[in-house]
């Protein structure tokens, strides 16, 4: 537990609750790439889940009703 003197500075001088932590800068020579999100996202990386969920999202989007009108 706190002691008399701690919550006495508390009470006088408030509490002070530190910032969030700050981003390490990125290298600016860094190309950045989605390949992964990519290959998540095709189920091309060997995932079962990924590939049966990309099977639904390719049968979605040859649906007549999502197709683009000409």
């Amino acid at each position: 537990m706190a002691q008399e003197n701690e919550i006495m500075y508390a009470i006088m001088n408030g509490i002070t609750f530190s910032g969030t932590k700050k981003k390490k800068e990125e290298d600016p020579n860094k190309v950045k790439t989605k390949a992964r999100g990519k290959k998540y996202y095709t189920g091309a990386h060997g995932s079962g889940a990924a590939k049966h969920k990309a099977e639904i999202r390719q049968r979605v989007k040859n649906r007549a009703s999502q197709r683009k009108n000409k």
